[in-house]
Parts: C-alpha cells; structure tokens; sequence
C-alpha cells in the first residue's frame, strides 16, 4: 500500500509531468486508472507515453497516429525499492496498437551528384582504370551507392535497369579487394587463400557480363583475380582454375556455388562481400536450398574457442557485408534483407533510407480482374523507380494469330534496329523466329535449354548488330546488357508490374530513349490497364497502319 500511494502521489507532484502541460484529458479517463498504468509501465522499465494514461490530444487524430511519426515522450520517474531514479529522454517510435524503440541509423551524407569517381574516395589505380575505359562521371545511384558500401553498411540497391549498378558495388569491392586498392597482394602459391568477394546471379548469362566488367577494370595482368563458377560449364576445370588462379573474387550461380562449395574446393568462410544480384529472382523457389548454404556458409566460421558453458561451436558472423541489388524490391526482398543483414539501408538514385521506412504492402499484388487500389498504390511506389525515366509506352491490339505479323510491323515502323522480344513459353520461341526469318528478318532464339556455346554466340553477334530481332523468355533475358537497344515487345503479357519493369529495363539504358510495345488481344486489354495504374506511367493504344505508328483513341 505504501508503494501504491507513493507512486501515485508522484503522478501528482512530478515536476517533469505536470499536469498544466498535459493536453486536454478525457473525461472517460479516471485517476485510479491512469495512476494504474504508471505503477504497470514502473514495474517493466518501459516509457510512459500521453496515449497509455487515456489522454486525448486535440490536435491529432484518435484511431491511429502515423506510421513513421517519431514523437519525443516526457520523462518519467520510477520507483525502485523506495527510491527515485530518473530515467532518461528517449526517443520512440510510435505504431498503431505498439511502442517501440527507434534505432537510430547514421547516415553519412552521400554525394548524390558527384561529377567525378575522386568525389567518391576512390584508389587512383581503380580511377585510372575507369578512365580507361571510359568511365568518369558516376551515375545517380553508383554516387549513392559507393559511399554507403565503403562506410561498411548492409545494403539494398534499386534502380532501374541500365542504371549502372553492377558498377555501384563492384567498385567498393574493387577499392577494398585486389591490385587497385594500391596494396600488395599476398598470394603465396600452396597456401588455402579464402575468397574476399563472393557475387551471385540467378543466370549464366548475367554472371559472365559481371565477370567481363571486372576483368576490363582489372585489366589483362590480373583477370586471375576474378573467375566465373556459372553452370553449364565443366566443373573439373572450375575448380582447377580455383586452385591454380587463388582468385578473390568469384561469380557464379546459386547451383555452381553451392555445389563446389559443399564439395570443399570453395573457402568463403573469410569471405568479406556478399553480393546477390537479381535478388528478387533468387528468392524463387528454384533456388531456395542453394541459397541456403550460401547464407549460411559465406563469412562465416565455426567459433574456435567456444565458451565452457556452450555445449556445441556456435557460427560467427565476420565482418561480412551483404549487398543486395535489383531493379525491384518487392516485400519478399525486404524480408530478406532484414534476415540475412545486419541493419541494412534501402539505396535508390538520390535517396539512402533505413529499410526500416520500407512497409509491408496490405495484401498480394496480381494481374487478376476486380480493382484493388490500395495494392495499386503501394506497387506504384517502388515499381516506377525501377523504369528507365526516357521509356514511350505502347500497347496495341491484336489477335493471337496475327501476333508475329503485328511484331514484324511494328519493328518496321519504329525502324527499330536491336529488339529484344518477350514470349512467355520456350516451345513458341522457335516458330516465332521462323515467321520473322521467312519474311526475310534477321532473328534468333535465346532460351535456357540453348548450350553455353551456343547462347554465347547469339549474344555476341546480337550485341555487334549482326542480329536483329533477338525473340527470349524472362529468366534468359535478366540482367542482359545491350546498350544500343531500342525497341522491347511483349508479344506475350507479362506476369505482373514487376517483370514488366525488368522487360522495359532492357532498352532506354543510361539515359538513352526507347519505346516499349505490348501487343494484347482484346480480353488482354484490362490486364494493361491495370499495369498502367500499378506502374503509374501512360500507355498509349496504337496500331501500325502502312509501315507508321498510328496513335488511336481510347474508347
């Protein structure tokens, strides 16, 4: 009873919660109740916040405050065995129905427009290197993006394709790991040597072009550094250049990685980076086991000196850095993110934000008929980001039979001269070429059921300009680097707003302009309709009448 009347009476007289600075209190609250939520938040440590005691604020709303509003609470006083201890201000954030405590994230201020990679903090022998190949202005989100990973944060990079992000993190790591850095290497032949730098991409293709991108800044005397462990090659030899080469940096697919890996012949418990590029297409469920050991299993280590009360070796993080890179960031990415990180930022072009600031949309975003606005909304948000800003969007309509015949006019009338053609099933790929070959159309197949060799050789000869049409799927196509490319069609729809966004990528890279054309049958139309709300861009209706673009109206 004594500590009752003591708590209460210091709800009374507290000189740092007066009650002449309160709000206006509600009548439905009463003084037995209010002294009762003090003695109850007391007892656990927590903050006394206006909303527990029953006070009203006129000024805000009653049902919920907002959700990311960081509101400074009164200090309060507690009662410990019959004595006083101030508890100190603290800052909280305050959610519908909850209390948290805000963990304030420093952000060192980036250079969002840097004019110069010097700007950056960069290794001369890397800005050298950069200038060679013709690299001396950054984009927005590699000066974003570079300062962020160099003061040792967790990341989550997104930005629309073509953009330059493989540059964004390949050029933190090449400032820490390698010749550039301006250090000596240490690679003492016979000696186990733990990979720096692991990057993993959900497609052969991309992890050859990432590979390539940093062989040309490593230059032709160090392109040992970095080898490629992509599937479809021969493993033998993979892991003979592992052991020869002692590379530190490897890039590779889930499956090669983890393959190796198990087998013993790949050491990443040391390793410093942790790159998953296309990280939305490695969440599938193709990937999920492989990607578990990868987690598990780069940087880190078993505990050598475990403590005596521990009855098994514990796994210890090291200082590993894990970056994530896409396009787009749906939930499933930010679920990850907060998983396999350590307080991990959200980095877009001009922007680096806590991924804290990032909300759980209300419910799965789809293409199915019936309208959904909210999900819309929140789908618009993070999809724009994720197009090129200079992109003309078309759709026009046509039946299924006449499909191949209307990609054929259209690329005639936008005298598009490097296409890359979207269909959704492998078998149909071959007969669309065929169409556009015999009405005298330079056009081939890239799809995964190609050989190495094979895939390599359209690319090259789609890429040199000797290929005109290039007719794909959507996995084969990730990550595909042409910048020269002018026109995408999608001659089948695309599943939702986020593979339409990493189709659309393809073209109008680096700032370039590029047009993109869907062509939909008539019970298809509403499908585009609810991607134009979903990505919050126009669609203009067209057709292609005596080899023009024809803009129609709207019913």
């Amino acid at each position: 009873m004594a500590a009752l009347a003591a708590t209460r009476f210091l709800f009374l007289i507290g000189d740092t919660l007066s009650v002449n600075k309160l709000p206006k209190i509600s009548k439905t609250a009463s003084f037995h109740r209010s002294a009762y939520v003090l003695n109850r938040f007391g007892s656990t440590n927590g903050p006394l916040t206006l909303k527990s005691l029953g006070f009203k604020n006129e000024d805000e709303p009653t049902t919920r405050f907002e959700k990311d509003k960081v509101r400074q609470t009164v200090s309060t006083l507690q009662v410990i065995h019959d004595q006083l201890e101030e508890v100190k201000t603290k800052k909280v954030k305050v959610k519908p129905q909850a209390v948290a405590f805000e963990n304030p994230v420093q952000i060192e201020s980036a250079p969002f427009s840097a004019k110069s990679f010097s700007e950056l903090g960069l290794p001369p022998l890397l800005i050298e290197a950069l200038e060679r190949e013709g690299f001396n202005v950054p984009t927005d989100v590699q000066s974003a993006s570079i300062p962020t990973i160099r003061n040792n944060h967790d990341v989550v990079i997104q930005s629309y394709t073509g953009s330059g992000k493989t540059l964004a993190y390949v050029l933190p790591i090449l400032s820490e790991v390698g010749p550039l850095t301006g250090l000596p290497v240490n690679k003492e032949s016979g000696k186990k040597t733990d990979i720096e730098a692991v990057i993993i991409a959900p497609s052969r293709e991309l992890g050859m072009q990432i590979v390539r991108e940093i062989e040309k800044l490593l230059g032709p005397e160090n392109k040992r550094f970095v080898q490629q462990l992509v599937g479809g090659a021969n493993r033998s030899r993979q892991e003979e250049a592992l052991r020869k080469n002692k590379p530190l940096i490897v890039v590779g697919t889930p499956g090669r990685i983890a393959e190796i890996s198990s087998a013993g012949k790949l050491h990443t418990h040391g390793c410093r980076f942790l790159v998953l590029d296309e990280i939305d297409q490695l969440l599938s469920f193709n990937f999920r086991e492989d990607m578990h050991r990868i987690v598990e299993h780069v940087g880190k280590k078993p505990n050598s000196a475990p403590t005596r009360n521990s009855e098994t070796a514990v796994k210890k993080r090291v200082e590993r850095q894990t970056i994530m890179v896409s396009a787009t960031v749906p939930f499933a990415v930010i679920r990850a993110a907060r998983s396999w990180g350590r307080d991990p930022l959200l980095v877009q072009a001009k922007k680096v934000s806590p991924l804290e600031s990032v909300s759980r949309p209300p419910g799965p975003v789809n293409l199915s008929p019936g309208p959904n606005p909210s999900s819309d909304s929140q789908q618009s948000s993070g999809v724009l980001e994720s197009l090129p800003p200079s992109l003309k969007h078309y759709y026009c309509v046509s039946r299924m039979q006449h499909k191949v015949d209307t990609l054929r006019r259209c690329v005639h009338a936008l005298d598009a001269k490097t296409v890359i053609v979207f269909m959704n099933h492998t078998r149909q790929l071959k007969d669309a070429v065929y169409k556009l070959q015999a009405r005298g159309m330079v056009a081939e197949e890239l799809h995964g059921d190609l050989g190495k060799l094979s895939r390599s050789t359209i690319l090259k000869k789609f890429k040199n300009g000797e290929i005109r049409v290039l007719v794909t799927n959507e996995l084969s196509a990730r990550g595909l680097d042409v910048s020269n490319c002018d026109l995408v069609v999608n001659v089948d729809l695309p599943t939702d707003s986020v593979h339409y966004a990493h189709r659309a990528g393809r073209t109008g890279r680096l700032g370039r302009k590029g047009s993109v054309v869907t062509i939909c049958e008539e019970s298809e139309v509403f499908v585009v309709k609810k991607l134009q709300r979903q990505l919050g861009v126009g669609f203009q209706c067209c057709e292609f009448v005596e080899g023009k673009l024809v803009i129609q109206e709207e019913k």
